[in-house]
């Protein structure tokens, strides 16, 4: 089973790309929600962690923006508490997966939370600023503050450039799009082949 690590900066399209590749995806985002929503043990710990903000279950996102807001150290007890339960619901994605040629990895922080193996291929997701901020604009509920906090834990777009094995571009159009992941898939297939 290869792995196969989408990066990219926020709203870059990382999502859509990963599902392009048409191979199961583990999306770090949609694991997290689940547990703000559902895990007790998530929500303990977060209440204990930030009694003034977590009041109640579900885990409210609103009330993590606040305590983001008001303590950038607070961000860091987020990732703390909820970091080892997405590597553990990872853990068992990878096992329900094994006898799969590829799977893809959605995972915001990757290389920041060292989440990446040797033989990782790394695809770097590369949208234009104006493009990604359109975007950006767009979600409901997005807190600006919010984002420039993410952003000053976050490894400079260059860094992971270099760090990428590929590069794809994302102009946002469905069918360039797919192109390109077909043809990044068959590279990647060459180098799994010249590799073993």
């Amino acid at each position: 089973m290869i792995r196969i690590a989408v990066l990219g900066t926020i709203c870059s399209g990382k999502s859509y790309v990963a599902k392009q590749f048409g191979y199961p995806v583990f999306n770090a985002d949609f694991e997290v929600a689940k547990l703000y929503k559902k895990s007790k043990k998530c929500y303990d710990k977060l209440k204990k962690a930030l009694p003034n903000y977590i009041k109640s279950r579900p885990v409210k996102k609103s009330a993590l923006s606040e305590a983001i807001i008001q303590n950038q150290n607070n961000l860091k007890k987020i990732i703390k508490i909820v970091h080892p339960e997405v590597q553990s619901r990872l853990r068992y994605f990878s096992k329900k997966n094994k006898n799969s040629k590829f799977v893809i990895l959605d995972i915001p922080l990757f290389l920041e939370n060292k989440l990446n193996k040797k033989n990782d291929i790394l695809v770097f997701v590369d949208a234009k600023k104006k493009d990604s901020y359109k975007r950006l604009k767009k979600r409901p509920n997005i807190n600006f503050n919010i984002v420039r906090k993410f952003k000053k834990i976050q490894l400079g777009v260059e860094y992971k450039k270099k760090r990428s094995n590929f590069i794809i571009k994302n102009n946002f159009q469905r069918n360039y799009v797919k192109k390109n992941v077909k043809n990044i898939l068959k590279k990647i297939l060459l180098y799994a082949r010249s590799n073993t």
